[in-house]
C-alpha cells in the first residue's frame, strides 16, 4: 500500500531534507521515527530536497507499508514522537503507481524578505536585507522570466543537469509594511534556482541592473552572468501540485 504525506517543518537546525550521514536532516528524522511506529524499515520519497536552513509548509512525500494502515493514528504517533520542528499535517491513501516525485505538476515557493530595520526575531525566517528596493523594477523585470526558459544562469554553478529548461508558470512580488514576498509558480525548480532568481532580482531592485538585463542573463546560459546566491532563511516550499 502507498501514502502520501503532506508536512511542514522549520529548517533552521537541519542540514537540509536529504539523509546525510552525522547531519541531523528532515528525511532522516521522519523515517526513524516512521520505521519505529511501524516496526519495519521505512524509506520516505519527496517531491524533491531543501537546502540547509530552508523551510517547507506542505512537503509531500511518499512511502510504501505491506498492509492498510489507520492514517489517523498513524499522524497523532507521528507528531507525538517527531521533534517539533517537524509535524505532519496529513496522510493519505494513493494509488501504487503515484510517485511523489515524477507526478509533480507546478511548485510554489516564496521567498521573504525585510527591508525594514534589522530584527533578530524573524531572523530565520525572513531574510533582514534591511535596505530599500524598487518593487515595481523587479516586477517589471519578472516578465522575462515566465514562461518556458533554459535556466541554467540562476541553477547551481557547478550542478549539472540533464536539462535546465523549466516552465515558470507566475511570479508575484507584494510589499506589505515592509516585507517582501517573492512567489515562484513552475513545473520545476533546481538546485539554488529560486535563491538565485530573487538574488538576480534584488540587483534590479537596487537599479544596478536594469529589467532588461534579465533576457541577457538568460541567453547567456552561464551562471557568472547573474547575481549571488540569496540566503536560505527566507525560502519556503509552500505548496506541490499534482494531476
Amino acid at each position: 500500500m502507498r501514502y502520501l504525506m503532506t508536512f511542514s517543518y522549520d529548517g533552521t537546525n537541519f542540514y537540509g531534507y536529504q539523509k546525510q550521514p552525522d547531519k541531523r536532516t528532515i528525511q532522516e528524522e521522519i523515517e526513524k521515527v516512521l520505521s519505529k511506529i511501524l516496526n519495519d524499515k521505512i524509506i520516505i520519497n519527496a517531491s524533491g530536497r531543501t537546502d540547509t536552513k530552508v523551510h517547507a509548509l506542505n512537503q509531500k512525500a511518499h512511502f510504501d507499508v505491506e498492509k492498510q494502515i489507520d492514517s489517523r493514528k498513524l499522524k497523532h504517533s507521528l507528531n507525538k514522537m517527531l521533534p517539533d520542528d517537524i509535524y505532519i499535517k496529513d496522510i493519505i491513501l494513493v494509488d501504487s503507481s503515484f510517485h511523489a516525485r515524477y507526478d509533480v505538476k507546478y511548485k510554489k515557493y516564496i521567498y521573504k524578505l525585510s527591508t525594514n530595520e534589522y530584527n533578530p526575531i524573524e531572523r530565520n525566517y525572513i531574510y533582514q536585507y534591511n535596505k530599500q528596493l524598487d518593487v515595481e523594477a523587479m516586477i517589471k523585470a519578472t516578465k522575462y522570466l515566465i514562461g518556458e526558459h533554459n535556466f541554467k544562469s540562476f541553477t547551481k554553478a557547478i550542478q549539472v543537469e540533464k536539462d535546465y529548461v523549466r516552465n515558470i508558470k507566475d511570479i508575484t512580488i507584494e510589499n506589505r509594511n515592509g516585507i517582501i514576498t517573492f512567489v515562484f509558480i513552475g513545473n520545476g525548480f533546481m538546485r539554488y534556482m529560486v535563491r538565485n532568481l530573487v538574488g538576480t532580482l534584488l540587483e534590479v531592485g537596487e537599479h544596478t541592473i536594469i529589467p532588461d538585463k534579465i533576457k541577457e542573463i538568460l541567453k547567456s546560459e552561464d551562471r557568472t552572468k547573474a547575481f549571488k546566491t540569496i540566503n536560505p532563511e527566507g525560502l519556503y516550499l509552500s505548496d506541490v501540485y499534482y494531476q
